[in-house]
């Protein structure tokens, strides 16, 4: 079996079944991003302490491609240092996806990433004041 067949069998999974669906009541952290290429569009949640993600939740409306990158990585990160999220890169998460994806592909998968950091972002510097 091809690389590319388990991999697309992956993507099928968490689109089919993603991961932390859903939403975070009263979350310390929370955005919406949408792609404007194509419409996609993500709201994210998370609840934050001790300087690690506690609980990422997500709600998508996409292609397969943006969601199930976004369920793959709130697998990923859930529990994880928030300094150890930021040092990640766009190539490390489309590794994940293991697939070689165009530009405009690029951008539905790396929508959930970018509401990430973002998020994370505005939390390290509120935490700093």
């Amino acid at each position: 079996m091809s690389d590319d067949i388990i991999y697309s069998a992956i993507i099928d999974e968490h689109y089919e079944e993603p991961r932390n669906f859903g939403k975070i009541e009263d979350p310390d952290e929370d955005i919406m991003e949408t792609n404007p290429t194509c419409g996609d569009t993500i709201a994210m949640y998370l609840r934050l302490g001790d300087g690690k993600i506690r609980e990422i939740k997500y709600v998508a409306r996409g292609c397969l491609i943006s969601v199930a990158s976004a369920s793959i990585l709130s697998e990923r990160v859930s529990g994880k240092d928030v300094s150890e999220v930021l040092k990640m890169s766009k190539n490390d998460i489309l590794s994940y996806l293991g697939l070689d994806l165009g530009p405009a592909r690029e951008k539905c998968a790396l929508l959930s990433y970018d509401a990430l950091i973002k998020m994370l972002r505005k939390y390290e510097k509120e935490a700093k004041k």
